[in-house]
C-alpha cells in the first residue's frame, strides 16, 4: 500500500494531460449518471422505528396511516368575523381543492371555540412524506381564495406545507453557508501559498469531488434510500477534507521543491511527495471511511445517509489527491521552472547573482509560542492542558437528547408562523396520540368498546383536551381500528410526553391489553420522538465501541504501534468530550440564544452525539496521521524521539493549523443556519475542530509523545531508513 501512491503519481506526473482530462471525465460521468437516474427518497417506512413504528406499520396494513393533511384557516383581518363572508370563502376554497388531483378529500369547515376562526381540512393524496412535493397546487389555491377576499385572512399550514417552507429555507441556507466559505477558503488558502493558481487547486479538487460524490450518492440512494440529509453532509464534508488532502499534499512538495533548490524536476517533486503525503492521505481517508461506517450500525436511515455522503465524498477526496493533483502540480511546477529560467537568464546577462529560494519557515512565531510550554515543561503542560479539556467535557454529564419535530422549526418559515395561530385557535390539533390495534374481523365489536373504554378514561384526564371527542376508525375488514386522542401541549413538552406514558403504561394494558390475541401500540408525532430517541440511546454504546475499537486498529496498523493507537483514542475523546460539553453549554440553555439566533430546545438534537462522535474521530485522524507520519518519518531518518516529536510537529504545524482553519470556517457556517439541529452539528464540528488543532496537537500531543519517548511506539521501534527507500519502485530524474 506504501508504493500505491507514488506509482499513480509516477503515471499521473508523466502523462499529466491523460490524467487531468481522465478525472475531470470521470466527474461529469457521475454526475451525469446520477442524474440520468435521479434519487431514490427514503419513504414513511424507512423512518419506523421502536412500538411507533410496528403500530404505523399496521395502520398502514388496513390503509388506516396517516395521511398528508393541510388546515386552511379563515378569520377577519380586523373586528369580528363575518360568518357570510368567511361560509362564502370556505364554500369557494372547498370547490376549488376538490377539483384538484392532489386532493383525496375536503372535510366539512370547523369553527374554533371562541367563533373567531373556521378551518378547512384538506387530505392529499399519496404517502405523507409526498405531501411537500404536491402541495404546491393547494398553496396557489389558497392565494387565489385570499386574493377574493381581502376581508378575510385565509391562510394554509400543515405537514406538508411545513416541509415545503424548511426544504426551501435549507437551500437558502446552503447557498448562505456557501457565500460564506469559498472567499474564507480562499483567502487562507491565498495566505498559505502566496499564490492565485495554487491556492485555486484546492477549491477546484474539492469542489469537483463534491461534484462527483453528488452523483454517486444518487445512484447509491437506489441500495439505501436518501432522506434528504445525504447532499447536505457531501457539501459539509466535502470542502472540508477536499481541501485538507490537497492543502497537505501541495504544502510537501512546496516543501521538497524548496529542499531540492532545483535540482531535481517536477515529477520527481511529485513522487517524493507522493511517498509520505500521498500515503498519509491514504491512511487518513481510510481511517475517515472506516469509523464513519461504524454509523451504518446504527440501524437509521438518516444516519445510513450521512455515512453513505461522508465516505462517497472522502474516498473522491483521496482519488482527487493521488491522481489528478500530481499532473496538475507538475504542469503548474513546469509553468514555475520555464518563468525561474527566464528570469536566471534575464540576471545572469545583467551580470547579477542568480538567487536562490530558501525554504520557508516551518512555523511562525503565534504557532512556535504555542509549542514552547509542551517542549520546555511538557508534564505541566499535559496536565494544565488535559484538565482544561475534561473540564470543557463536564457539561455533557447534564446531557439531554430531544428528537426535535416541527415544533421546533425556524418561525421564519411562513406556514410556521400559521401553525402558531392555527394551535392557538385549535390547541386540539397541537399532539395526537394513534392507538393502533390489530384482530380478527369478528372481534371488531370488542376491541371498538375497549378503544372506546381507553377514549373516556383519557378524556378524564386532564392531559388531554376534554374538548375533542377521541376518533375512532376502523378498516373496511374490520381488522384494524385505530383511535386518536388529542392533547392541547407541544410534542416536546413534557406534558405531552407524560401523556404518552399514560397510554402505554396504563390506560393501553388496563382496556385492549386485557383482549387476548389483539396486537396493539401506540404512534404519534410523541411518540415517534420518543421511540427514535429510545431507539438511538440503544445503538449508542455499540456505535461508540466499534468506533473506539476501529480508530485503535487503523492507528495500529497505520503507525505498528500500539502505544500511539491508544493515544489516538484517548485525545480523540477528549476533543469530542469537550466539544460535546461545550455544546451542552451553548444550546441546552436559554443564554446563547440571542448571541447565536436559535430558540433552545432546553436539549440537545438527538442525532447530534451520535453523529459528532463519528465524524469527528474521522476528522481528527486526519491530524494524528500527518503530525504522527511526520514524526515517525523524522525518528526512520535516524533522529532521537524527542528531537523527532518537535521537528514533526513543528514541520505539520502550520499545514494543520491551516487546514484547521478551512474546516473550522465550513463547520462554522451552518451555525448561521436557521435550523436548530444543523447549528448544533455545525457548532460542535467547528468547536471540536479547534480545540484537537490547538490544544490536542500543539499541547496535549507534544506533551505526551515527549513524556514517553521511544515508549509510546511500543513495540515496534522506528527504524533508520534512507531518505529514497519509499520510492523503491523507481529512480527518480534528476536534473540537476
Amino acid at each position: 500500500m506504501s508504493q500505491l501512491p507514488v506509482r499513480i503519481a509516477r503515471w499521473s506526473a508523466r502523462h499529466a494531460w491523460r490524467a487531468i482530462a481522465g478525472w475531470f471525465a470521470f466527474v461529469i460521468l457521475c454526475l451525469g449518471t446520477g442524474i440520468a437516474v435521479g434519487s431514490h427518497e427514503a419513504t414513511t417506512e424507512d423512518f419506523w422505528v421502536g412500538e411507533a413504528g410496528r403500530a404505523e406499520a399496521i395502520a398502514a396494513e388496513g390503509g388506516q396511516q396517516r395521511r398528508p393533511t393541510e388546515q386552511i384557516t379563515i378569520y377577519a383581518r380586523s373586528g369580528p368575523l363575518d360568518m357570510a363572508a368567511a361560509g362564502s370563502a370556505a364554500r369557494e376554497l372547498t370547490e376549488r381543492m376538490r377539483k384538484l388531483p392532489e386532493v383525496h378529500s375536503v372535510a366539512a369547515p370547523i369553527r374554533s371555540k371562541d367563533g373567531k376562526v373556521i378551518r378547512v381540512p384538506v387530505v392529499l393524496k399519496g404517502p405523507e412524506l409526498d405531501g411537500r412535493k404536491n402541495v404546491v397546487p393547494l398553496l396557489e389555491q389558497t392565494a387565489k381564495v385570499r386574493d377574493g377576499h381581502p376581508d378575510l385572512v385565509v391562510e394554509e399550514t400543515g405537514s406538508p406545507s411545513i416541509s415545503k417552507g424548511v426544504n426551501d429555507q435549507r437551500g437558502k441556507d446552503l447557498t448562505l453557508s456557501e457565500r460564506i466559505t469559498l472567499p474564507v477558503t480562499l483567502i487562507t488558502l491565498l495566505i498559505v501559498f502566496g499564490s492565485a493558481v495554487m491556492a485555486g487547486v484546492p477549491l477546484l479538487l474539492a469542489l469537483s469531488s463534491i461534484a462527483a460524490a453528488l452523483g454517486l450518492s444518487m445512484i447509491a440512494s437506489h441500495v439505501l434510500p436518501d432522506p434528504g440529509v445525504g447532499t447536505n453532509m457531501i457539501l459539509l464534508i466535502g470542502l472540508a477534507v477536499g481541501v485538507d488532502y490537497t492543502l497537505f499534499y501541495l504544502k510537501r512538495e512546496r516543501e521538497e521543491r524548496a529542499r531540492a533548490d532545483g535540482h531535481l524536476s517536477s515529477e520527481a517533486l511529485v513522487e517524493l511527495a507522493a511517498a509520505t503525503a500521498g500515503r498519509a492521505i491514504v491512511v487518513s481517508g481510510l481511517a475517515v471511511i472506516v469509523s464513519t461506517a461504524t454509523l451504518y450500525l446504527a440501524t437509521d436511515v438518516i444516519f445510513s445517509s450521512l455515512a453513505t455522503g461522508t465516505i462517497l465524498v472522502v474516498a473522491v477526496a483521496v482519488a482527487s489527491s493521488l491522481t489528478v493533483l500530481p499532473a496538475l502540480l507538475v504542469k503548474i511546477g513546469h509553468r514555475s521552472e520555464r518563468r525561474a529560467a527566464r528570469k536566471a537568464a534575464r540576471r545572469a546577462s545583467r551580470g547579477k547573482p542568480v538567487r536562490t529560494k530558501r525554504a520557508e519557515a516551518e512555523t511562525g512565531r503565534v504557532l512556535g509560542a504555542l509549542l514552547r510550554p509542551a517542549q520546555k515543561h511538557p508534564a505541566l503542560t499535559l496536565c494544565v492542558s488535559a484538565s482544561v479539556m475534561l473540564a470543557l467535557a463536564a457539561p455533557a454529564l447534564g446531557l439531554k437528547l430531544v428528537d426535535p419535530g416541527k415544533d421546533t422549526f425556524s418561525r421564519d418559515i411562513p406556514a410556521m408562523q400559521v401553525y402558531d395561530r392555527l394551535n392557538a385557535a385549535f390547541p386540539e390539533l397541537l399532539v395526537k396520540h394513534e392507538v393502533v390495534v390489530r384482530s380478527t374481523p369478528d372481534r371488531a365489536a370488542e376491541v371498538q368498546h375497549a378503544l372506546a373504554d381507553l377514549g373516556r378514561r383519557a378524556q378524564s384526564d386532564p392531559l388531554f383536551a376534554r374538548d375533542a371527542e377521541p376518533g375512532l376508525r376502523t378498516s373496511a375488514d374490520g381488522r384494524i381500528s385505530v383511535l386518536e386522542l388529542a392533547v392541547p401541549f407541544p410534542a416536546p413538552s413534557g406534558e405531552a410526553i407524560e401523556s404518552l406514558d399514560h397510554i402505554r403504561k396504563d390506560y393501553l394494558p388496563a382496556t385492549v391489553g386485557k383482549l387476548s390475541g389483539v396486537e396493539s401500540g401506540v404512534s404519534g408525532d410523541v411518540a415517534r420522538g420518543r421511540d427514535y430517541v429510545d431507539h438511538e440511546n440503544h445503538k449508542l454504546p455499540l456505535v461508540i465501541g466499534f468506533l473506539l475499537l476501529v480508530t485503535f486498529v487503523m492507528t495500529v496498523w497505520a503507525f505498528r504501534s500500539v502505544g500511539i493507537g491508544l493515544i489516538g483514542v484517548v485525545l480523540n475523546l477528549l476533543s469530542a468530550g469537550a466539544s460535546l460539553g461545550l455544546l451542552v453549554v451553548f444550546f441546552q440553555g436559554t443564554w446563547a440564544e440571542g448571541l447565536l439566533a436559535f430558540d433552545s430546545l432546553g436539549a440537545i438534537a438527538s442525532r447530534v452525539p451520535l453523529f459528532l462522535f463519528v465524524i469527528l474521530f474521522g476528522l481528527s485522524m486526519d491530524y494524528q496521521v500527518f503530525v504522527v507520519s511526520r514524526i515517525q518519518e523524522a525518528m526512520q531518518n535516524g533522529m532521537p524521539a524527542r528531537e523527532a516529536v518537535l521537528d514533526g510537529i513543528s514541520r505539520s504545524a502550520k499545514v494543520v493549523t491551516s487546514a484547521a482553519i478551512v474546516m473550522v470556517t465550513v463547520f462554522g457556517a451552518f451555525v448561521a443556519l436557521h435550523l436548530t439541529e444543523m447549528k448544533q452539528m455545525g457548532f460542535c464540528l467547528a468547536v471540536a475542530v479547534l480545540l484537537d488543532a490547538v490544544v490536542i496537537r500543539l499541547l496535549v500531543l507534544p506533551s505526551l509523545l515527549l513524556l514517553l519517548g521511544e515508549r509510546a511506539w511500543w513495540p515496534s521501534r522506528p527504524v533508520r531508513r534512507a531518505q529514497t527507500a519509499a520510492l523503491a519502485a523507481g529512480p527518480l530524474e534528476n536534473v540537476g
